[in-house]
């Protein structure tokens, strides 16, 4: 059941239209059925809908609207589309000037009426219906029309987004394709993409076509959600938008093409990596946005466990040596690097960068981008960068045998050398050096710590539900015997108009550490395995991811669903 639905389930008993115990298996039996509390009680005429519209009405002080006796207004139904009134659950009413009556389920959802007043441009005035209302009135309303969406788009009032692409050079041909691309109705649409999914904190847009639609998704704190449905016919002259935007050729359609541009937002500049690849109806478009405000957070701010942050701090201020940080794409491992730079940083040393490609830009770190097609691989990067005198190197990820042995040279020539792997854990990334021909004893001559970093959502602190759990549940999960007894509280996500419904908000990192004292380097040159090592570095205190991951669920910080499927087994 959503907040909402429970809401409005208090709201019907503090007020007598229906009894406790009926509130309370209404809401059971709604969940059960798949529908809504409102049509529940209607379908089981436990009230009649005007008691419920009247009661959401002087609950939250705002009108009521019977929609079955209203002429909804032309000009306002054209200023919200069909799909994103059915997902948002509104009737648009009425247009005088720049206020637009809406008819709205739920009046407490403020942020879908903040992305609606976007989106038409418009200052809302909410009225109260009920979901069932609104949703037997949209074939009357809509009819079987497709939304007019360059007509929403051109009324939107974008002012603020329109301001955010970055300016198309003068002296660029544009065809008549590229001229399309430019209409007002298509840089609006692109510019509403980019501006939401920037507020929203998006890390990921997907434009995706698609036989009879193309779909937008946004990628937050980890997941995707689908956020609009433009026309499918706008969706070439999109694309060439954002070609455009991004400097690449918008008469090649064949093979992948990959750019970049960047905005400013708020006194923020933020940066796009622009992937564009040929499907069989049309071509996909992912943009990553790079917040470069990231890359200036302090490592003592990122919120690792006292015991990580003091690991990870005391390899990065040693005078030579390796800092391995592994995990998969996304875990937050760039964001690690470029704070350990910014917490060591100084005048006296020369910091180089080499990266693929370079994601933030930093004042007073000499930084270099890999070009594989111009000849510019890590390993010759590597090469050069060591001619010119450096102190700290940070190799953006260690891929091939020839980059693994330059940088362990590297480290064993007095250089402190930052770098990624993608591994599981600390332990195996030992194993995977000596794997890619690395010899035992370099290995542990020349690495200080390993670490393993994954990135979990927090729970919204608005809406998180505490629980208790089995005690069966608890040994399954790893807690141990002393923490079962605790019989500690976990919390679990319910969402609120504050995250959106997903009942998370924001991420935070797990960072598994492995410093190597003289036992382990002994064990890595008799050749242990990854399981010796990890059985070694547990009994002399190494907090896995699954443990680190396991405190934050006790603490509340996170759920335990989420822990468990981001972090493995300890055993």
């Amino acid at each position: 059941m959503t907040s909402f639905d429970k809401k409005l389930s208090s709201i019907l008993v503090n007020r007598g239209i229906i009894a406790q115990d009926r509130g309370d298996q209404a809401i059971s039996a709604a969940a059960a059925a798949g529908k809504t509390l409102t049509q529940y009680v209607i379908d089981e005429k436990l009230a009649q809908e005007t008691d419920i519209i009247g009661a959401i009405s002087e609950e939250m002080s705002l009108p009521p609207i019977d929609i079955t006796r209203v002429e909804m207004d032309r000009e306002a139904i054209d200023l919200v589309p069909e799909n994103i009134a059915r997902q948002y659950e509104v009737l648009p009413v009425a247009k005088i000037g720049r206020t637009l009556t809406l008819a709205v389920a739920n009046p407490m959802d403020i942020m879908n009426q903040d992305n609606i007043s976007l989106v038409s441009g418009c200052h809302l005035v909410p009225v109260v219906s009920t979901d069932v209302a609104i949703r037997n009135a949209f074939s009357k309303v809509y009819g079987q029309q497709e939304a007019p969406m360059e007509e929403m788009v051109a009324d939107m009032g974008l002012d603020e987004a329109m301001e955010l692409a970055e300016e198309i050079d003068e002296d660029v041909d544009v065809t008549a394709e590229a001229q399309e691309s430019e209409s007002a109705p298509v840089v609006k649409l692109a510019n509403l993409l980019i501006f939401e999914a920037v507020k929203a904190g998006a890390s990921d847009i997907h434009i995706e076509p698609f036989e009879k639609k193309t779909r937008v998704r946004y990628r937050i704190d980890g997941a995707c959600s689908e956020k609009l449905f433009p026309p499918k016919k706008m969706h070439n002259a999109l694309v060439s938008r954002i070609k455009l935007m991004s400097h690449l050729d918008i008469a090649e359609r064949r093979i992948p093409q990959d750019g970049k541009f960047k905005i400013k937002f708020k006194d923020r500049e933020i940066d796009f990596r622009v992937s564009i690849l040929p499907l069989i109806f049309g071509e996909k478009v992912v943009l990553r946005i790079l917040d470069t405000s990231s890359s200036g957070r302090n490592l003592d701010d990122l919120g690792f466990e006292e015991k990580a942050l003091k690991d990870f701090s005391n390899a990065i201020e040693a005078a030579n040596g390796m800092v391995l940080v592994t995990g998969p794409t996304g875990s937050g491992k760039s964001t690690t690097l470029y704070s350990a730079i910014r917490k060591i940083i100084n005048v006296a040393d020369n910091i180089t960068t080499v990266e693929d490609p370079v994601e933030y830009t930093m004042d007073g770190v000499n930084q270099c981008q890999v070009d594989v097609k111009s000849g510019l691989t890590f390993s010759e990067a590597l090469r050069s960068i060591l001619r010119q005198d450096p102190d700290i190197l940070l190799v953006g990820e260690i891929r091939d045998q020839e980059t693994a042995e330059i940088a362990v040279q590297a480290a064993l020539t007095g250089h402190v050398v930052f770098s990624t792997l993608h591994t599981n854990d600390a332990p195996t990334t030992i194993t995977r050096l000596v794997d890619m021909g690395i010899d035992k004893f370099l290995v542990a001559s020349c690495v200080n710590l390993v670490s393993a970093q994954r990135l979990v959502r927090r729970l919204c602190p608005s809406c998180k539900q505490r629980y208790k759990a089995e005690v069966e549940q608890m040994r399954k999960w790893g807690l141990v015997e002393e923490e079962i007894a605790a019989n500690p509280d976990f919390f679990k996500p319910a969402g609120c108009s504050v995250c959106g419904e997903l009942g998370y908000k924001g991420r935070m990192p797990l960072l598994e550490t492995l410093p190597l004292d003289e036992g382990l380097r002994d064990m890595i040159i008799k050749g242990a395995s990854a399981d010796a090592i990890k059985r070694k570095a547990l009994g002399q205190g190494m907090l896995t991811l699954r443990r680190v991951g396991l405190v934050n669920a006790m603490r509340g910080v996170t759920s335990i669903e989420e822990v468990l499927s981001i972090t493995g087994p300890d055993t």
